[in-house]
């Protein structure tokens, strides 16, 4: 069976911005789901970035990345991996794209170098550069 991913907001940023590591995300976008607070993050940082939310919106549409529901489950998720917020400085996004990997038992794929040094969590990492 084919790997599959989960994006952390870093990952489709790295590939929206041409930034080292774009290919790797490139190459894997068709095996890849995303959750709804990481989404919203890229969809602000096109914005801060100059982008038009429509424009902004559209961008990330297009690839037609499976955005995963933020829902009570996943919070849930996210708020039991906070431990790492203190110790690894992880932040809620980070944690949400974590949880939702674990939860669809997906690789976590991210730009992070940090997170090369957070403990195993049952949950695979890739770091993209």
């Amino acid at each position: 069976m084919a790997k599959s991913f989960v994006l952390d907001s870093s990952a489709l940023l790295a590939s929206l911005f041409r930034e080292p590591g774009a290919a790797i995300v490139e190459a894997v976008l068709s095996k890849a789901a995303m959750s709804a607070l990481n989404y919203s993050e890229v969809v602000a940082k096109l914005v801060r970035r100059g982008e038009s939310i429509n424009v902004a919106i559209r961008l990330i549409d297009d690839l037609s990345i499976p955005i995963v529901a933020w829902d009570e489950d996943l919070a849930r998720e996210a708020a039991d991996l906070s431990k790492l917020a203190w110790t690894h400085g992880l932040s809620l996004g980070d944690r949400a794209c974590l949880a939702t990997a674990r939860h669809l038992n997906r690789t976590a794929l991210t730009a992070e170098q940090s997170w090369r040094e957070v403990p195993k969590l049952g949950v695979p990492i890739q770091v993209i550069r």
